[in-house]
């Protein structure tokens, strides 16, 4: 017996861990910086730490309390109703929720290109099919409503990434707006807002509401994570505000006890700690500042806590950097041979990433030619993959 075929499905390539990248070159962690998986630098709120030590004695109940609780507290914080917060395993279990809520089989969702590949993976799994729009290097990734409707054709969701991943470029609200008015009525526009705490824009969530001089809509969903700002990537905990008149589908769609009694706490402490979310922030601003002003390469402007760096040889680069000690994220993965992605981490994390991919770019030959505001662009002397 064989599963059914799999063959149109792509496995999802995570950032490399030190654990792994210490054992494979033989060398001690500690040697070792991760700044390839967007984590926070500063580690987890230390309010949800004292919260999972506290919950630790109650991981035998299922977490039914501490679910309602956290959907209230997150209701609470973008002025929606309970049933409006749908709770998941990470951002990806809400993408999940909201494929198993809206698309039929052949089905289609149309996804930013290049973007975060799961969006395109969960599709397959509820047995529909993806199709692209492009965002544009030589654009800086800009992201217009022009762009997504002029690919548009009736697909049942459209993507939206704001704060993109990897680029760091954000979508204006009113392009939002335009795609959800322009596209079909029982078109879902889900704006995915992971990286939302690092950006200096309004949430999504105002158009549901109808809020900052928009219109209520009933086609407009937002995904968050608690795995970002809150430092919480390792108890997987995120969410999805949906419109009104979808309350009813949650109960229909999600798994039992969609996140877990460690998840919920953890997370209903995070949600206040506005102390840890404030200096996550402040760090990430300066870190991308810094990486702007002092690398020698092309380095996009970026509203995530990562930046995006024209490298032209990613992989050599990547493998290079690693070899002294800083992991970062070859973006081949992303269809991008020629760029690497760096996660802010703090000031000495930050200094130290620099000076290394300084350092690298000299010894691998690359000619860095100032372009006037402190960002450069390189050239290759060997062949290296075209982007």
């Amino acid at each position: 017996m064989q599963p059914r075929d799999l063959s149109d499905h792509i496995a999802y390539e995570a950032g490399r861990g030190i654990e792994e990248v210490a054992r494979e070159l033989g060398r001690d962690p500690s040697e070792f910086v991760k700044l390839a998986s967007n984590e926070n630098p500063h580690g987890p709120s230390p309010a949800a730490v004292v919260a999972l030590r506290e919950a630790a004695s109650s991981v035998s109940s299922y977490p039914k309390a501490a679910h309602a609780d956290l959907t209230a507290a997150i209701a609470d914080r973008w002025s929606v109703t309970d049933d409006q917060v749908w709770l998941a395993n990470g951002g990806d279990g809400a993408l999940d929720y909201l494929h198993r809520a809206t698309i039929e089989p052949d089905d289609t969702i149309l996804v930013p290109d290049p973007g975060f590949a799961y969006y395109g993976m969960s599709a397959r799994f509820h047995h529909g099919d993806v199709r692209e729009y492009a965002l544009e290097r030589e654009d800086d990734f800009e992201q217009t409503a022009d762009a997504v409707l002029e690919c548009y054709d009736g697909d049942r969701i459209v993507f939206l990434t704001s704060p993109h991943n990897p680029s760091g470029s954000t979508i204006p609200l009113a392009d939002v707006e335009q795609i959800a008015e322009e596209t079909d009525e029982e078109t879902l526009v889900v704006v995915d807002e992971a990286y939302g705490e690092f950006a200096d824009r309004d949430s999504a969530v105002a158009l549901l509401e109808g809020r900052d001089g928009f219109d209520a809509r009933e086609d407009v969903a937002v995904v968050r994570t608690f795995s970002k700002a809150y430092g919480l990537a390792g108890v997987r905990l995120g969410y999805a505000v949906v419109p009104d008149e979808w309350a009813d589908a949650y109960t229909r769609v999600n798994t039992p006890f969609a996140a877990s009694e460690l998840a919920c706490r953890a997370g209903l402490a995070a949600i206040d700690d506005d102390g840890h979310v404030s200096r996550t922030v402040e760090t990430t601003e300066n870190s991308r500042a810094y990486m702007r002003e002092h690398v020698d390469a092309h380095v996009w402007e970026s509203e995530g806590n990562f930046v995006l760096v024209d490298v032209e040889d990613a992989s050599s680069v990547a493998e290079a950097m690693q070899a002294r000690g800083v992991i970062v994220r070859d973006c081949t993965s992303f269809g991008l041979p020629g760029c690497i992605r760096i996660t802010c981490g703090t000031d000495d994390e930050t200094e130290r990433a620099v000076e290394t991919l300084n350092e690298v770019l000299a010894d691998l030959n690359l000619d860095a030619n100032e372009d006037g505001d402190g960002a450069t662009d390189t050239d290759v002397d060997a062949e290296v993959t075209d982007t």
